[in-house]
């Protein structure tokens, strides 16, 4: 029966948890779930992207974004965590997402995120970027790194 009732705790407190990262409600009152895209927009996404990002293994990448989910949400309209919600990540400059306190060294890069430059930091942020506050230790393998980035294109992407 204890272990019940501490299961039942417990439960009840990650139910209240989870309700702080619901979508904003919409007028009528009811959350309004963030739009996926669907099979053929994810793979518009994709082909937008430059070789080898847009042979990416979504799966693969969300897999990845698991790393990063600590600190950062892909959400539309999604907080600010440790690190800046991602969403729109991509044609972005570093430093630019309002009410998120960058380190001095990010901005001053004035980069724009594109996937290139979004392989280059996820390989090692810190040896890129000394004095960045991302402590994150970085994706050595190739392969990883380009599936994160399909990924956090067609995740972080409005669909059209």
């Amino acid at each position: 029966m204890r272990r019940f009732a501490l299961t039942l705790s417990t439960l009840a407190l990650a139910s209240a948890l989870t309700g702080c990262s619901k979508p904003a409600s919409t007028e009528e009152g009811s959350a309004a779930p963030p739009a996926e895209p669907t099979p053929a927009q994810q793979q518009a996404l994709l082909a937008s992207l430059p070789a080898p990002y847009n042979t990416g293994d979504l799966a693969n990448g969300k897999t990845k974004f698991g790393l990063c989910m600590s600190c950062h949400t892909v959400t539309k309209g999604g907080a600010n965590m440790t690190g800046p919600h991602l969403h729109g990540v991509f044609g972005r400059k570093a430093g630019s997402v309002a009410d998120y306190k960058y380190s001095d060294a990010l901005i001053a890069t004035g980069w724009t995120w594109d996937a290139a430059t979004l392989d280059t930091w996820l390989k090692g942020p810190r040896a890129d970027v000394p004095g960045t506050k991302m402590t994150f230790p970085g994706i050595k393998e190739d392969k990883g790194r380009v599936d994160l980035i399909a990924y956090l294109k067609v995740a972080s992407s409005d669909p059209k």
